[in-house]
């Protein structure tokens, strides 16, 4: 075998290696994460999240108050909506802004953390995992400053 063919292999044979080595090293994209939405199981899991906290809700003597002339139909509705919507599900919200629909309400602190209290039990006793739990609190944290006016 003459010096260049041999040359010729041990090249190839090293780039075939360098190749090898490369490839083996590059890391595959991650897929994309579900949406929250879809890690929550979607609108059929978000409404009955909602059935069940509006059922704390009502039976929450510090808060029950705030809904008693409140159809609880409409508000589990725009409940779902607004969930749906905030975690990158297909929904579209259709209520009022937190600020006008709570306007006049005189919600305080107490009764905000009596709400996010129950909201809490309803996710624990659906098993919801600590990440999505806290993601859902914090696209709904904000609207705290809306809500609350005394």
């Amino acid at each position: 075998m003459s010096i260049a063919i041999r040359n010729f292999h041990a090249v190839f044979a090293m780039l075939f290696a360098l190749g090898l080595g490369a490839c083996s090293s590059m890391q595959a994209t991650p897929p994309m994460e579900k949406s929250l939405y879809e890690r929550l199981g979607g609108q059929p899991a978000i409404t009955a999240v909602v059935d069940d906290f509006v059922g704390n809700v009502a039976a929450d003597t510090r808060i029950n108050g705030f809904f008693a002339k409140t159809n609880i139909q409409h508000l589990k509705t725009l409940l779902v909506e607004q969930i749906c919507a905030g975690t990158g599900g297909p929904c579209k919200y259709t209520g009022r802004s937190m600020k006008l629909a709570h306007a006049g309400m005189g919600v305080g602190d107490a009764q905000f953390g009596a709400l996010v209290e129950d909201l809490v039990k309803t996710l624990d006793k659906f098993g919801v995992p600590a990440k999505e739990k806290n993601e859902l609190l914090a696209i709904l944290g904000p609207m705290k400053s809306d809500i609350v006016t005394r």
